[in-house]
């Protein structure tokens, strides 16, 4: 462990979780014990991560279905039509 608390994963772990440079991990410590495994992005992670609404406006989940929808509804027509 270096100065700073960092420490190495050795190849063969990174492998078998599938790290790369740059994955993120998160320590379990229950019962004495140290966990670590692999972080993935919960929805909530991601709140705010594109600023505000332009417009300052929110929208409902519902709003953003319909939206959705109606933009693979145009890509398939336009798609169909060419």
């Amino acid at each position: 462990m270096t100065s700073k608390g960092q420490t190495t994963v050795p190849k063969e772990v990174r492998e078998k979780l599938g790290l790369s440079e740059g994955a993120q991990v998160e320590w379990i410590v229950e019962d004495g014990k140290a966990t670590v495994k692999p972080r993935t992005r919960r929805a909530v992670d991601l709140i705010g991560l594109l600023g505000k609404p332009p417009n300052g406006r929110h929208v409902t989940i519902e709003e953003m279905d319909e939206a959705i929808a109606e933009a693979v509804a145009e890509r398939f027509e336009r798609s169909t039509q060419e």
